[in-house]
């Protein structure tokens, strides 16, 4: 027999648990004459002192009990003095506790509400209050009324949470109007939404299979959705036949969509190899650009400086370093050069050759910029070649439009970078879309040179341009192939080699700074992995836990990253009653805890912990230490190096822990000793690329542990995910 649903009303009087990301909430629900029931759901930001009227059934769990669950709810603001008082006093809005609540319910009473969304200037009367502050008070309680109610609507039709919160920032109040009317605008950029979720969502209002809003909207989510993979455009019959699949319709309706798309410029069509391909525009622009942009540089050549070899033995001689013919000859070319492309494995002297380049500039009385894709990356630049780094992303002053929420750089063509040359760092980390940003900020008739090693997996854009520019043929570029003699005393160094020739790497050394330690099961491995981190490295080696990095190639599994952080927490960071810490979805963020941005935010502000400096601009795979949770501003206290950056508890999914990252998000990074797992996962993930970047992330040490049969697999396993990228074939000319 089906239960039928029943109606409860009452004042929230704890929140017993929520999940910022999905929604759902347990509460404790007082429904008079002091009864209080548990509810649990799809309960959006509830707050103390929140009324509600909860449709739903009962229900009796193993652990808990009997409760409530909720299927349908109405938020009922508070009506009396009394009520109102309670509800703000339970910090709905940040900035009013119990203090400052009962100050202003004393001065409008019943009316404190109304005042605060439509009056709130007249809070400055309260004592305490000043116009700014009451200016703040207003606008946030009119978006946490207006974020609660949208929060609703996207429930009731199975849309997630923290979309609605994307959603409200883009749209506005009007965004349930706007959806009404195209609910396909949830697949606008920035939004991220499913499209599964998004098309079931337009179904349930009415449109129809083969409504052009729904036709256009798959065209352009398959070419979307294929960015993630690293292309940049599709083959035209394969786009039809995806997206034919993807929405159960057939090709002719598909092209008519492609045309409409064609017409109104929301999609480009063009010619590779004889082939007909599809892109988004900005893709097609910045291919476009970046080649003619990059030819340009290419053919740039500037008249060779007086003396340039009598300069070049004072830097040897001066720094103590003898070059070799490959380094000196790259230092000639860094000179007369417009654009130079330098490549090498590990220990042929990157870096070292770096240096030379920056002192030849410096000699030569160039300004130079020096630049990497990460954080990270950029600081290791300073400090091995002395000058100081930042990312491409700080360097061309990113920022977001308040208009549009999109992202900018206000470095480009028309504001160029106020340099003679710029040398960018680990451009194999660049995308297509990066790189044509950094080429419209290059000064006309100045240098750019790009170092990288194209062995390293590729970007988590879209495109593999460092790649496609050496395999062109077409531009300067120095191949550095020797090892020199200190880098052949490294294991490290030298098993990175064998790797990328696909030969196994030696694992029964014991004297050098790579070792393999063998374990036949998960619980044999996650207990070593706890015990090299916890003592033996920080003990027998002077490692600190700090120092130490795992990597692993896949998320998933018994050792995957989400498994080994849960582990590497309770073993590094364990709870205690003077660390605070707050739930997030699956997630206990911790003080103490090392964590990482695992998206590009730009408005998130920072201060430097000195408090010299402040701007504006957290990166994907920044890494950073939880330095305070304050629940009563609901707010994390993240320090990135020498950067402080709050985020709200509804933020938090932009961060995840690090104790343990894949060997994707170490891109650009070094660390004093790396500990890798070698075990399982898909033949994607276990591939020479990863085996290869992984070793290429240790600077001292470097532990392998797992089974020599993985490393096999993955040296053995050359092939790399396949890219459509027209990079190449523009720059040799065989694009239309």
């Amino acid at each position: 027999m089906t239960q039928e649903l029943e109606i409860i009303q009452g004042t929230i009087e704890a929140v017993v648990y929520q999940n910022y990301d999905n929604g759902y909430s347990v509460l404790r629900l007082n429904v008079g004459e002091k009864q209080a029931v548990t509810v649990v759901g799809t309960i959006p930001l509830p707050v103390v002192g929140e009324r509600l009227m909860v449709t739903g059934k009962w229900s009796s769990h193993s652990n808990y009990g009997r409760q409530f669950e909720a299927e349908f709810l109405e938020r009922l603001m508070p009506e009396t003095a009394a009520q109102i008082q309670a509800y703000l006093a339970g910090r709905v809005i940040k900035g009013i506790g119990p203090v400052s609540a009962a100050r202003i319910v004393a001065k409008f009473g019943d009316r404190t509400l109304q005042i605060m969304e439509r009056e709130p200037l007249r809070l400055a009367e309260v004592s305490g209050i000043s116009e700014a502050r009451a200016k703040a008070i207003g606008e946030e309680f009119r978006v946490r009324v207006g974020m609660r109610q949208l929060m609703e609507f996207f429930a009731q039709h199975q849309l997630p949470a923290e979309l609605a919160l994307r959603a409200y920032k883009l749209f506005g109040e009007s965004t349930v109007d706007l959806l009404y009317d195209d609910p396909y605008l949830l697949m606008e950029e920035g939004l991220d939404a499913p499209f599964a979720a998004v098309d079931r969502f337009a179904i349930e209002l009415g449109v129809s299979g083969d409504d052009p809003r729904r036709v256009e909207a798959g065209i352009l989510f398959q070419l979307e959705y294929n960015l993630t993979v690293g292309h940049s455009f599709l083959p035209e019959k394969k786009l039809v036949d995806s997206t034919a699949q993807l929405l159960s319709l057939d090709a002719e309706t598909i092209l008519s969509g492609m045309e409409r798309l064609l017409e109104g410029g929301r999609m480009v069509r063009g010619t590779l190899a004889d082939i007909t391909v599809d892109y988004l525009p900005d893709l097609y622009e910045a291919e476009v650009y970046s080649t003619a942009r990059l030819l340009e540089l290419g053919k740039k050549a500037f008249p060779e400086p007086d003396d340039l070899d009598g300069m070049i033995e004072d830097i040897s001689r001066e720094s103590g370093i003898a070059y070799s013919e490959e380094q000196t000859q790259a230092i000639r070319e860094a000179a007369t050069s417009g654009l130079l492309l330098i490549t090498g494995g590990p220990g042929t002297g990157k870096t070292t050759l770096l240096t030379g380049i920056l002192e030849l500039f410096g000699k030569m009385q160039l300004r130079c910029l020096v630049a990497a894709p990460t954080g990270r990356a950029a600081k290791r630049m300073s400090e091995v070649t002395g000058e100081e780094a930042s990312t491409i992303h700080r360097l061309l002053e990113a920022g977001i439009d308040q208009n549009t929420g999109k992202m900018y750089f206000a470095r480009d063509a028309e504001n160029p970078l106020k340099a003679d040359a710029v040398i960018v760092d680990e451009m194999s980390m660049v995308d297509v879309r990066l790189l044509c940003s950094l080429l419209k900020a290059i000064p006309k008739g100045k240098r750019l040179i790009l170092v990288g090693d194209p062995d390293q997996l590729p970007p988590v854009g879209p495109g593999s341009p460092f790649s496609d520019m050496l395999r062109s043929g077409v531009l300067p570029t120095v191949r550095l192939t020797e090892i020199f003699r200190q880098a052949q005393q490294s294991l490290i160094v030298m098993n990175a080699h064998r790797i990328n020739r696909g030969e196994m790497p030696d694992l029964k050394n014991v004297k050098s700074d790579f070792f393999f330690m063998r374990r036949n099961s998960e619980e044999e491995l996650t207990n070593l992995i706890r015990d090299l981190c916890t003592t033996r490295l920080p003990r027998n080696m002077g490692i600190p836990p700090e120092q130490i990095q795992v990597l692993s190639p896949t998320r998933k599994g018994g050792v995957g990253t989400v498994a080994l952080n849960k582990m590497l927490q309770g073993a590094l960071n364990p709870a205690s009653s003077d660390k605070r810490e707050h739930q997030y979805g699956n997630t206990c963020f911790r003080e103490g805890d090392r964590v990482m941005q695992v998206r590009n935010n730009y408005d998130i502000v920072w201060k430097k912990t000195d408090g010299s400096a402040a701007g504006t601009g957290i990166f994907n795979g920044d890494v950073g230490i939880v330095r305070e949770i304050d629940r009563d501003r609901e707010s994390v206290k993240v320090v990135y190096d020498d950067r402080e950056a709050e985020y709200d508890f509804t933020q938090l999914g932009e961060l995840e822990p690090a104790f343990a990252i894949t060997v994707h998000k170490s891109q650009g990074s070094e660390y004093r000793a790396v500990i890798l797992t070698a075990w399982g996962g898909s033949p994607y993930l276990l591939s020479r690329s990863v085996l290869y970047t992984a070793i290429t992330r240790a600077r001292e040490l470097l532990i392998i542990v797992g089974r020599e049969e993985t490393i096999a697999a993955m040296t053995a396993n050359a092939v790399k995910n396949k890219r459509y990228t027209g990079l190449k074939l523009r720059l040799q000319g065989k694009a239309q």
